[in-house]
């Protein structure tokens, strides 16, 4: 997701989502996932979408069990299709709801290569190549765009 986007409103869930992002990113896991496991069970299954969809992707990052992972991935999925690009243009401006499919789609793609599911996973390969467009021309596309050509040369397409 696009998690490069310059904050335009404060947002107490979105900041405390960063905040164990930023535990992850230093090392620790486990902090992380309490406090998302935390964050969401305080959003709820049918909470604000922007607020699932984030703290799902964020989650599935923190997971040791693959279909663990993959469980997270789909939340975040399933959330971003009930997202409005209001609702996330309110939050980050500018943004679309396009925006997220190629990383929520690779990172599907990237569970089920790691589950052995390689149909599903050339499946949400495909989703995330046409999706592709949606990114902009930066580092955060230019990320994504590569990890998805890498994972297409694993899975042979």
């Amino acid at each position: 997701m696009a998690d490069h986007q310059e904050q335009t409103t404060a947002d107490p869930v979105m900041a405390r989502a960063g905040q164990a992002v930023m535990l992850h990113h230093g090392g620790d896991r486990e902090e992380a996932r309490k406090r998302l496991l935390a964050l969401w069970l305080e959003v709820g299954e049918n909470g604000d979408a922007l607020h699932r969809c984030t703290i799902a992707h964020y989650m599935a990052d923190t997971q040791d069990d693959p279909a663990d992972e993959l469980s997270w991935d789909l939340r975040a999925l399933t959330a971003a299709d009930s997202l409005t690009d209001e609702r996330v243009d309110g939050h980050h401006q500018g943004l679309a709801v396009r925006g997220f499919y190629p990383s929520l789609h690779l990172n599907l793609a990237a569970d089920y290569k790691k589950l052995g599911r390689d149909d599903e996973a050339r499946d949400h390969l495909a989703s995330a190549r046409k999706s592709l467009g949606a990114l902009g021309d930066d580092s955060y596309g230019d990320g994504i765009r590569a990890a998805v050509e890498r994972l297409e040369e694993q899975l042979g397409v």
